[in-house]
C-alpha cells in the first residue's frame, strides 16, 4: 500500500508545482507576482509577457543564489532577498533568466518578452465600440489589432485610436474583419433635357438703274454672324426683279462667213445684245426661318456594391483620340469615354446608415472646341471632336431606403446678333430691309435623383430576366402574321411569371 502511495503523492506534487508557477494577475489583467513551486524535483520552465517600463515579482520556495538574465538591456534582475527577485523590463524584446540555487543547480528558467503595455487601449476599445469584438495585442512595437466589427466606420475608429496610442500610424496592424458583408444597391434616375432655338431674320436687295446716261447697280446680301449661314437657302421669298443686263449690255460674237468657189472666206463679224426682259429694276428677297430642337436623355442604373468598394456605370461609348506620333511618324490614340456616366462608392456607417460618395457625368461629342490635326505627305488631316460634359459629384449620408436629388443643373445660353449696312440699318422702318438678324438659345437642364438600399443576395429561382419566356416565331406566322415573338399561353412552354421581389432582397 505504502509503494502505490508513493507515485501518486510525487504526481501531486508535481501538479501542484505547475499550478503554482501560474502567473496571477493583478485588477488590471497583466501578471505582476509568479510564484513558482520546486518541491517536485527538477527545474521549472515558464513563459511570460511583462510590459514595457513595468515589473514583475518571482517569489519562488527555495533559495536562489545566482540569477543570469542572458540580454540585461531588455530586462534587469534585482535580487531582493534568495526567494524574491524583481524584473524589471527595460526595453522591447525577447530575451531569458534563469535562477539557481547556492549548489548551482537550476531552480527555475524563464522565457521573456517584453512588449508595450496595452491594457488601457483594450479598455478604451471595449468602451468605445461596444458592439464589436476587437483584440489588442502587441508585437515587437507595434499594435495588432484582431477580431470582428460592425461596419467599416468602426474599424476606422479602431485603427485611429490605436495609430494615436502607438504614436504613428504604420505601427499599428489592422486585421479586423467586418461582421457580415453588407451590400448597398443604387438606384438612380439620370434625366436631361435640352432645348435649341434658332431664329434668322435678313432682307437681300438688288437695284440696276440709269442715272444721267449712267448705269448704277447696287446689292445687299447680310451674312448670319451666329450660324455663318442660312438655316435653309430653300427657304424664303422673293420680290420683284431686276436684270442687270438692260444698263449694262452684253452680247454675242457672230461670225459671217461666204463661199467662193467652195473656198469659205470671212466678210464680217456682228455683234448681237441679248435682250432682258424685266418688268422693274428693283428685287427684294426676304429670308425668315426658326428652328426648334429637342433633345431627351434618360437613364436608370441599378447598380450594387460591397461596401468600402467601387461600382461603375456608363452608357455611351468611346472615341478615339491621337495621343502622339512614333519615331516612323505614326498616330498612336488613345480611346476617351462619353455618354451617361456613373460612380459611386458606398461605406456602411452603422445599421441603416450609408456614406455614399458619387460623381455622374453626362457627356456628347460636339464640334464646339474641337481640334484640327494637320496632314502629312502620308497621312490625311484628322479632326478630333470635343465633349460638352455636365458633372456632379458629392457625398451624402443617408438611410437604407433614403433619397436625394441633385438638382439646377442647368446652363442657359442666348446670343444674338445683327448684321447690316452701315447708316442705313439704323433707319427707324426701313432700316429692316437692309440688316439681318441671328439668334440663338440654348438651354440645358440635368437632374439625378438616387436613392440607397441595403440588400442582401437572392436565391436564382427568384430571379427575372427581360429574356424569360421569349420565342422566336416561325417562318409562317412572320410572313403572315408580321409577329416579331411567338405568343402562346404560359403553360405551353412553362413559363412562369416571376412572383414578388426580382433581383436583390431589400433590407
Amino acid at each position: 500500500m505504502r509503494k502505490l502511495l508513493l507515485p501518486l503523492a510525487a504526481a501531486a506534487l508535481a501538479f501542484a508545482a505547475t499550478a503554482a508557477a501560474a502567473p496571477r494577475a493583478d485588477d488590471d489583467g497583466a501578471p505582476r507576482v509568479i510564484s513558482v513551486a520546486t518541491h517536485a524535483g527538477g527545474p521549472v520552465h515558464e513563459r511570460l509577457t511583462l510590459p514595457l517600463d513595468k515589473a514583475a515579482i518571482v517569489q519562488i520556495d527555495a533559495d536562489a543564489r545566482d540569477v543570469l538574465v542572458s540580454n540585461p538591456e531588455i530586462v534587469d534582475a534585482v535580487v531582493r532577498s534568495p526567494r524574491r527577485i524583481f524584473l524589471l523590463a527595460m526595453k522591447g524584446g525577447q530575451t531569458n533568466a534563469f535562477f539557481f540555487d547556492a549548489a548551482g543547480r537550476q531552480l527555475l528558467s524563464l522565457d521573456i518578452r517584453v512588449e508595450k503595455d496595452v491594457t488601457d487601449l483594450a479598455h478604451l476599445m471595449r468602451s468605445e465600440l461596444p458592439g464589436s469584438s476587437v483584440r489588442v495585442s502587441s508585437m515587437n512595437d507595434n499594435i495588432v489589432l484582431s477580431g470582428k466589427v460592425s461596419s467599416a466606420q468602426e474599424s476606422t475608429r479602431a485603427q485611429d485610436l490605436a495609430a494615436r496610442f502607438a504614436g504613428d500610424p504604420a505601427k499599428v496592424v489592422n486585421m479586423l474583419q467586418i461582421a457580415g458583408g453588407e451590400q448597398v444597391m443604387l438606384k438612380v434616375r439620370i434625366a436631361e433635357v435640352q432645348r435649341q432655338v434658332a431664329k434668322q431674320l435678313g432682307i437681300d436687295l438688288a437695284g440696276a438703274a440709269i442715272v444721267g446716261g449712267v448705269p448704277l447697280a447696287a446689292s445687299t446680301s447680310n451674312p448670319y454672324g451666329l450660324m455663318g449661314q442660312a438655316l435653309s437657302d430653300l427657304s424664303g421669298t422673293q420680290i420683284g426683279s431686276s436684270c442687270a443686263g438692260a444698263f449694262f449690255p452684253t452680247g454675242t460674237d457672230q461670225t459671217v462667213t461666204t463661199t467662193t468657189n467652195g473656198v469659205p472666206s470671212v466678210v464680217r463679224t456682228v455683234t448681237k445684245n441679248v435682250p432682258c426682259v424685266s418688268p422693274n429694276n428693283l428685287q427684294g428677297t426676304m429670308k425668315a426661318l426658326e428652328t426648334v430642337g429637342l433633345v431627351h436623355t434618360l437613364a436608370e442604373p441599378n447598380l450594387t456594391a460591397v461596401s468600402g468598394e467601387t461600382a461603375k456605370f456608363l452608357a455611351g461609348g468611346e472615341f478615339p483620340v491621337p495621343a502622339g506620333r512614333d519615331q516612323q511618324g505614326n498616330i498612336s490614340i488613345i480611346f476617351k469615354q462619353f455618354g451617361v456616366g456613373l460612380s459611386f462608392t458606398p461605406v456602411v456607417l452603422s445599421s441603416g446608415r450609408i456614406s455614399l460618395q458619387m460623381s455622374t457625368e453626362v457627356s456628347e461629342l460636339t464640334n464646339t472646341g474641337a481640334f484640327t490635326l494637320q496632314g502629312t505627305a502620308t497621312t490625311a488631316a484628322a479632326t478630333i471632336p470635343a465633349l460638352s460634359v455636365r458633372r456632379a459629384e458629392t457625398t451624402v449620408e443617408l438611410p437604407s431606403g433614403g433619397s436625394f436629388a441633385i438638382a439646377g443643373l442647368m446652363s442657359h445660353t442666348t446670343k444674338q446678333q445683327i448684321d447690316g449696312f452701315p447708316g442705313l440699318k439704323d433707319m427707324p422702318v426701313l432700316g429692316a430691309l437692309f440688316r439681318s438678324r441671328d439668334f440663338q438659345n440654348n438651354e440645358t437642364e440635368l437632374v439625378v435623383t438616387v436613392t440607397a438600399y441595403l440588400v442582401s443576395p437572392t436565391t436564382e429561382a427568384k430571379l427575372a430576366a427581360p429574356t424569360d419566356g421569349f420565342v422566336v416565331p416561325t417562318d409562317p406566322e412572320t410572313i403572315l402574321l408580321g409577329r416579331l415573338n411567338d405568343t402562346y399561353p404560359h403553360a405551353k412552354h412553362g413559363a412562369a411569371e416571376a412572383q414578388g421581389s426580382v433581383g436583390f432582397i431589400v433590407q
